[in-house]
């Protein structure tokens, strides 16, 4: 009789658990307001347009040939301009798409909302 009420006890408390991560564990403490939110939205978009993850990674998901930009908007060592001049003008191995201001300024708001989502490993 123990075992079945501890079987019970511990199937409600996995139901609730799991309720708890699967509403509140999943919600975003970021708010943006709606011109940061599409700015946002349309970097995601040319992310994939252009299909950076081929050669990028980011949250350990894409490609080896680029660095891996999950932090790299607060990398000391790159950093928004940094990135902004190869969005801009290309590198060694990377082409030169010819992005207008906008889209730089699209990819590198995207690049930031992923840089301030990302959980640093110690």
């Amino acid at each position: 009789m123990i075992r079945v009420i501890i079987l019970l006890l511990l199937i409600v408390l996995f139901c609730g658990y799991s309720f708890l991560v699967y509403t509140k564990g999943t919600e975003s403490r970021l708010s943006f307001t709606s011109i940061e939110q599409q700015k946002i939205n349309d970097g995601k978009r040319l992310y994939q347009q252009y299909n950076c993850q081929a050669c990028h990674q980011i949250y350990g998901l894409g490609g080896y040939l680029g660095p891996e930009l999950t932090t790299a908007y607060s990398d000391k060592n790159r950093g928004e301009n940094f990135m902004k001049a190869m969005l801009h003008a290309g590198g060694k191995r990377m082409p030169n798409f010819n992005f207008n201001t906008q889209q730089i300024d699209a990819l590198i708001a995207y690049l930031k909302y992923v840089d301030t989502t990302a959980t640093p490993i110690k």
